[in-house]
């Protein structure tokens, strides 16, 4: 893009083109390691529970407030946690022959 063109775009335009850039920054994560260096009693948090087993937060808030999904591990008042070895033998109960 010229400095002719940048000039002529308004500055809303210019301004959310900014804001596009910012959010492509990725905050790192538990699930950024291989996951074959997870550690059994290495705590997810739901978000991270709910990406590494593929599902949405809706559906991952769901699974665990029925009472199928793994044990949680209580962080905070208000923050909970699955360790990976829970995940590990949830997944594995939940196998089909």
């Amino acid at each position: 893009m010229s400095l002719r063109e940048s000039e002529s775009r308004s500055r809303y335009a210019q301004r959310s083109s900014h804001k596009l850039k910012r959010k492509k920054l990725k905050h790192p994560s538990a699930l950024d390691a291989h996951l074959s260096v997870l550690n059994d009693n290495q705590v997810l948090t739901v978000f991270e529970w709910a990406r590494l087993n593929r599902i949405s937060m809706r559906t991952a808030r769901r699974v665990l407030q029925s009472g199928e999904g793994p044990p949680v591990v209580q962080l905070s008042t208000k923050r909970i946690g699955v360790t990976v070895g829970a995940n590990r033998l949830w997944q594995a109960a939940r196998e089909r022959a």
